[in-house]
C-alpha cells in the first residue's frame, strides 16, 4: 500500500525528533502538519522548505500541548490525519523533594495528557477512514529509570502504558498503536550541550560522547532523527499491519542491560 497523500501531525515537530519524523514521511509521499507551541516565520519556513523538498503539502498549525483543549483544537485545525505523532516532550532533572510542583505539571501534561487528547481528538476520523496509525515517541525511561527524572520516567512510562490501552482498544481495526522508545538521539540541542560538556571534563569531544552522554547505551552512538523517521515509517507500512500496543527500542542496547 502506497503511503502517498495520506497526512501526518507531528506534535512537537518544529525541532529535534518531530521535524526528522516529518521530513522521513514527508519523503514517503505523506502529507505534513508541523507543530509547536510558538507561532513563528520560522516555524511556517519549515513546513514551506519540507513542501518545496518533497512535493507534499506541508503546514505549521501552532498549539500549546500542555493544554488539553489546544491539542484537540490541533486535530480540528488539520481537517483530521492518518497518522498521529505525538512527539512533543520537556525535561526537568531535580531530586524528587526539589522538584518544582509546577514543572511536575508541565512535563506530564505535555509529555503525557497531551498523547490522551490528540488520540481521543483524531481517532474516530481514523475509524471513519477505515485507516490510521498512532505513533507515540515514549524513550528508554519509558521501559527502565534514571535518579532525578520522576516526571519524565513517569510520564514516558505512562506513554508506553497508554500506548498499550490503545492498542487493545483498536486490534480488531484496521489502526494500530505503537510506541518508539530512543535511547540517546544526535539532534541540535544535545549536540549544543557537546562543547560546554568537553570544557567540563576536560576531555575530547570523543570522549565525552562515548563515556559521558552515552555512558549507559552500549553501542556508544547516538540514534539519529532519520532512524526514528525510518522505524515511524516501518510502523506506518503494510509490514506492520500485526505490530500494534507494543514499543520498538530504538537505544543501541540500553534497555537490554
Amino acid at each position: 500500500m502506497s503511503l502517498s497523500g495520506k497526512t501526518v501531525i507531528i506534535t512537537g515537530s518544529n525541532s529535534g525528533i518531530g521535524l526528522g519524523v516529518a521530513r522521513e514521511l514527508a519523503k514517503a509521499g505523506i502529507n505534513v502538519v508541523l507543530n509547536s507551541y510558538t507561532d513563528t516565520a520560522e516555524d511556517h519556513a519549515l513546513a514551506a522548505e519540507i513542501a518545496q523538498e518533497t512535493g507534499v503539502t506541508a503546514r505549521y498549525i501552532q498549539a500549546d500541548m500542555s493544554k488539553g483543549d489546544e491539542c484537540r483544537r490541533l486535530i480540528a485545525d488539520a481537517g483530521g490525519c492518518d497518522i498521529l505523532v505525538n512527539n512533543a516532550g520537556i525535561q526537568h532533572v531535580a531530586p524528587v523533594e526539589e522538584f518544582p510542583a509546577g514543572k511536575w505539571d508541565a512535563i506530564i501534561a505535555i509529555n503525557l495528557s497531551s498523547a490522551f487528547h490528540t488520540t481521543a481528538a483524531a481517532i474516530t476520523g481514523m475509524r471513519e477512514k477505515g485507516w490510521g496509525r498512532i505513533i507515540n515517541i515514549a524513550s528508554a525511561h519509558g521501559l527502565t529509570a534514571s535518579p532525578y527524572k520522576s516526571a519524565y520516567v513517569a510520564a514516558k512510562h505512562g506513554i508506553v502504558g497508554f500506548t498499550k490501552t490503545i492498542g487493545l482498544e483498536t486490534a480488531q481495526e484496521p489502526i494500530t498503536c505503537n510506541a518508539i522508545c530512543p535511547g540517546y538521539v544526535l539532534t541540535p540541542l544535545v549536540e549544543a550541550q557537546i562543547p560546554d560538556t568537553m570544557k567540563e571534563y576536560d576531555m575530547s569531544r570523543e570522549d565525552v560522547i562515548k563515556n559521558v552522554m552515552l555512558e549507559r547505551q552500549p553501542s556508544k552512538e547516538f540514534a539519529t532523527t532519520e532512524q526514528l523517521g525510518g522505524t515511524a515509517l516501518y510502523l506506518c507500512s503494510d509490514a506492520a499491519a500485526q505490530v500494534t500496543g507494543t514499543t520498538i527500542s530504538v537505544d543501541g542496547g540500553w534497555t537490554a542491560l
